[in-house]
């Protein structure tokens, strides 16, 4: 005998699924360069955070275009952008520039970035308004700053890699208005 579905569960219009599912390539970008990280392929790394924007800038415009826009999809972004932006640039500067040289505080300043990143996106969450600026850097452009580092092949100290992202982690909580484009 089949059971019955439980009453709160709809089925959701593709218009609501077509957003999450681009959403879901940032997540993707996000877990993939932790594990090319991993595997010390850095350059291509890096690319996958960059590719992770397209994604991310693509789920809000389908969402708004098709009227698909939804409370999960916002927390689904968000978290994909904790990921994308935030855990995975931070992995990466560790182990390109910091690595064990870098003791305590490399791994404070990686830590750091990436909780930086998601105080910045709660905020945002809560707090932001369309049509004024952004309070604090916006994490994808934090998190795209350390990938392009990387793609520069940058010559940083383990010092100055650690100043770097405690600099940007500081930008994200800060509230220095960054205009909406």
């Amino acid at each position: 005998m089949r059971k019955k579905h439980d009453s709160k569960v709809k089925n959701i219009p593709v218009r609501k699924i077509i957003p999450n599912m681009i959403t879901s390539g940032s997540v993707f970008c996000g877990i993939a360069s932790l594990i090319m990280t991993y595997h010390g392929h850095f350059v291509p790394a890096a690319m996958l955070i960059c590719f992770a924007v397209f994604f991310d800038v693509m789920d809000g415009r389908v969402a708004r275009n098709l009227g698909g826009s939804s409370e999960f999809g916002e927390e689904l972004d968000s978290l994909a952008d904790a990921i994308s932006f935030g855990v995975a640039p931070a992995f990466l500067m560790y182990v390109v520039y910091i690595n064990i040289e870098g003791g305590v505080w490399g791994a404070f300043a990686a830590s750091f970035f990436a909780l930086c990143g998601v105080l910045r996106l709660a905020r945002f969450n809560v707090t932001h308004v369309p049509a004024g600026p952004f309070q604090g850097l916006p994490i994808p452009a934090g998190g795209l700053t350390l990938a392009a580092i990387v793609i520069a092949r940058a010559p940083l100290t383990p010092m100055i890699a650690i100043s770097v992202m405690v600099f940007l982690g500081g930008l994200m909580v800060s509230s220095v208005p960054y205009c909406n484009a």
